[in-house]
């Protein structure tokens, strides 16, 4: 049985894999994004602004968005199950922690697909 990341019950190993390629995802886009600012020595706004206007960026961009919100959903829900032990408490951790997330992944779409 395949169960979602963001349930209650986690399984170890599919946790540790997705955290794993969620930071390569994000190591890869952090040093495209830090090569990018070395090669262009007068950054300007219109540069910057000409990078993420481009779908590709926004793309790429969406897609790191949602690994680092995958990433830190698992480290949370790992953080709350080792040290929070009270069951109510970590549950209402658990669902704030979630609409938090929820809340940021449209924040950045919202500033994303404006530009």
């Amino acid at each position: 049985m395949v169960k979602s990341v963001l349930s209650v019950s986690h399984q170890g190993l599919r946790d540790w894999i997705i955290q794993r390629v969620s930071a390569i995802a994000m190591a890869v886009y952090s040093i495209f994004l830090i090569c990018y600012v070395v090669s262009t020595p007068d950054l300007s706004f219109a540069e910057w602004h000409g990078l993420f206007s481009q779908v590709w960026m926004k793309v790429a961009t969406v897609v790191v968005v949602i690994c680092l919100l995958y990433h830190a959903w698992i480290g949370m829900w790992t953080i709350y199950t080792d040290y929070v032990k009270p069951w109510v408490v970590r549950c209402v951790l658990n669902v704030l922690t979630f609409f938090l997330l929820f809340a940021c992944f449209f924040w950045a779409l919202m500033i994303l697909w404006s530009v």
